[in-house]
């Protein structure tokens, strides 16, 4: 199935409604990536080239994805809250040709055109000096599809050895037919039940992968997909409401946010059209769960993947009440739990996370990190730490080298380390996540400095005044703490698990006496005038309530 199918079956019908309520059906959508995809051709972007997408949930957003998708292209979407040299660096290494901007990205929109000048840079939602107008372009253009339609795909970027982003790079499908059937839409159909009568409500970031790729994989089977601007709690519900949704995609950060809620705010709301509520992107706590199924009874499901794609494992809500705790059995590949070796270990003994039989996948660029990826036996990992039970049931106990998850957005702590290091006054640094009630895990700077006088409150905020404007607000230390040394074996090795487990209370922590010798807790502080969504991406990330347009009818 593709758009276009169910743009001749039911043109009229709503393919993407805004929490604005701005709409587009399914034959504006097909007639907008024909134009879009004719704008690309016309821009010199051929079969296996590279677009980026630099924008905020928009209402343009699944018209540049699917123009991509038929036009044969790979489909990189870049965090709309990156700083203009992060953006250029994934941009530049995925080899963007082309680049779609929106004006609501800040700082980086007017960068961007010094920044990227030998790149074709379009904006949309208005006109600008150093932009092409996506729409003023695209909209005059034939709505028919061009002669040479080919399936295209994403190439979305995880954490890199170095401590940069990776780009995933898959192959171009096979099958040159646009209309070909994907994994995903597969699951999507035939386990969740998505088809035309679905109406599907996505609460988060489009250029995250599962929102990407289930919207995409929901819009292939002609469900109605409803887009959330950034995330509110009671929004959220509204929406549910309005539009009679019938399945959502959240993380655990959404349910704690809806489950703090004022009882009498979320009685308000008749949920009673959600049929699946699916979650992923973070370890949810047993009892937020819990507290979610007695709210929106067993209708949770909760899938482990990744942007790599390499496998997949499932649990419903009745399984997981069987067994709590864990992320489910594998629906894409096998499950194998290895020791250092790569050996297979026996149920419930802790082990790296590999999958058997699922898809191959490739690190752009990088063909360490990629080797590193697979074991002798050709399994495939992300680097997450777990077991499993007697039923082939998974548990994650760790995550991917020290990544850390706040609000389902993920953080690689070296890239925030390469930069902390090279401060004149800083001699060492590391970065980890520490427990947070609401977010999972806040972003720590644990700073070794090169004289233990600075070792005091003034000098942590000015280490988060510089670092502030090289990297984005999510990856900012909400708190930043100090050691005489760092723990590092004489190879040069950090040992960046006894500083972790210091800060999740575990006992057998070489350095808890070392770690709890810091000097007053600082937590990052925006500067004065700075609106405190700035510095949060909307997955789970805090957002202020400004008025999503849904309210009780």
């Amino acid at each position: 199935m593709h758009p276009s199918h169910h743009a001749k079956i039911s043109p009229d019908r709503a393919a993407v409604i805004m929490d604005s309520g701005e709409t587009v059906t399914f034959g504006e959508l097909d007639a907008r990536s024909n134009q879009g995809a004719r704008l690309l051709r016309a821009s010199g972007l051929a079969i296996g080239d590279t677009l980026a997408v630099v924008m905020d949930n928009n209402v343009r957003y699944m018209e540049i994805a699917w123009a991509a998708q038929r036009a044969g292209l790979y489909l990189i979407c870049i965090s709309s809250k990156l700083t203009p040299p992060e953006i250029e660096y994934i941009a530049r290494d995925g080899g963007a040709k082309a680049i779609v901007v929106s004006n609501a990205i800040g700082g980086a929109f007017a960068a961007l055109p010094t920044l990227l000048s030998d790149v074709e840079l379009f904006l949309v939602g208005g006109e600008a000096e150093g932009y092409r107008s996506w729409e003023n372009e695209a909209d005059r253009l034939d709505p028919t599809p061009i002669a040479d339609q080919r399936a295209g795909a994403d190439m979305l970027y995880s954490s890199g050895t170095t401590g940069r982003p990776k780009g995933i790079r898959p192959p171009l499908p096979v099958d040159e037919d646009i209309h070909g059937p994907t994994p995903l839409a597969t699951v999507a159909a035939n386990i969740f039940g998505f088809g035309p009568q679905t109406v599907y409500l996505c609460p988060a970031p489009l250029y995250h992968a599962a929102p990407l790729r289930w919207c995409m994989a929901a819009q292939k089977l002609g469900t109605t997909i409803v887009v959330m601007t950034k995330f509110d709690p009671e929004c959220a519900l509204a929406l549910i409401e309005r539009y009679r949704v019938t399945h959502s995609q959240w993380v655990p950060t959404h349910f704690v946010r809806m489950l703090k809620l004022p009882d009498e705010v979320r009685a308000r709301y008749d949920l009673s059209s959600l049929k699946v509520a699916i979650h992923a992107a973070a370890p949810c706590p047993v009892p937020v769960k819990q507290a979610m199924i007695e709210w929106w009874g067993p209708i949770l499901y909760e899938y482990y993947a990744g942007t790599e794609n390499n496998g997949m494992t499932l649990i419903d809500s009745r399984q997981w009440l069987e067994h709590p705790g864990s992320v489910g059995k594998a629906v894409v590949g096998t499950v194998r739990i290895c020791d250092e070796d790569g050996e297979p270990l026996p149920p419930r003994t802790e082990g790296a996370v590999y999958f058997e039989g699922g898809p191959s996948f490739v690190y752009h660029n990088d063909p360490e990190k990629t080797q590193a990826a697979t074991n002798r036996h050709g399994w495939t990992t992300l680097g997450d730490v777990g077991w499993l039970d007697e039923d082939g049931f998974l548990y994650l106990t760790d995550r991917k080298s020290f990544m850390i998850i706040s609000g389902g957005v993920n953080i690689y702590p070296q890239e925030i380390e390469n930069l902390l290091v090279v401060h004149p006054r800083i001699a060492d640094a590391a970065v980890v996540g520490a427990p947070d009630p609401e977010m999972g895990e806040m972003v720590v700077a644990v700073i070794q400095p090169a004289d233990w006088e600075d070792a005091n409150d003034a000098f942590a905020e000015e280490l988060l005044v510089w670092l502030r404007p090289q990297i984005s607000g999510v990856k900012m230390p909400r708190r930043v703490d100090f050691m005489q040394e760092l723990p590092r074996h004489p190879t040069g090795k950090l040992y960046k698990r006894l500083i972790r487990d210091a800060y999740w209370g575990k006992k057998d922590s070489a350095i808890v006496a070392c770690v709890n010798r810091r000097p007053k807790r600082t937590p990052y502080r925006r500067p004065k005038g700075t609106p405190f969504v700035e510095r949060c991406d909307g997955y789970g990330g805090r957002a202020v309530r400004a008025g999503c347009g849904v309210g009780r009818a």
